[in-house]
């Protein structure tokens, strides 16, 4: 079992920051070493932004391999906290919470929450050791990064028309 808890703050305002992160075109914006791309299936979203309730299919490459994953918005409170958590995929589970916090005028602490298990058991919390744990962390931190330019500068409006 991993936790990654990773904060960032985001100089706008916490609604803007809030709905980029919940946004689908957004996440593949923000996602270019995996190639993530919403897929069509069982009902899941393939673009704009999520809310209680929505799942999205996401097909990916990680760690060489290509994969899918189901997640669905489980718990939803604008525009403070959302969690996405995994209905489908790889891991054994997981659930990725997203915290927004107003930091003075036009600024948001934002903290990622990912607590994952790793599937196999034993196994996989050696895998989880010996690197999936920083890959994670990687993958968490660059998005944050591109969320945060992305927030802050003027492409922000196109993710969220």
């Amino acid at each position: 079992m991993g936790i990654i808890d990773l904060t960032v703050r985001v100089g706008a305002p916490r609604e803007r920051v809030f709905d980029l992160a919940r946004s689908i075109d957004a996440h593949v914006a923000s996602t270019p070493g995996t190639d993530e791309q919403p897929v069509a299936k069982a009902g899941g979203l393939t673009c704009g932004v999520m809310a209680l309730g929505d799942r999205v299919t996401w097909r990916a490459r990680h760690l060489g391999i290509t994969q899918e994953l189901t997640s669905r918005i489980a718990i939803f409170d604008r525009p403070r906290h959302f969690r996405d958590s995994m209905v489908e995929g790889v891991f054994a589970r997981f659930d990725h919470d997203h915290y927004f916090e107003e930091d003075g005028a036009d600024a948001t602490l934002v903290r990622d929450v990912f607590d994952f298990t790793s599937p196999l058991g034993p196994l996989g919390r050696l895998v989880d050791a010996a690197f999936l744990d920083r890959y994670m962390r990687r993958f968490i931190e660059q998005r944050a990064r591109v969320l945060k330019d992305l927030a802050e500068g003027n492409d922000w409006a196109r993710f969220l028309e």
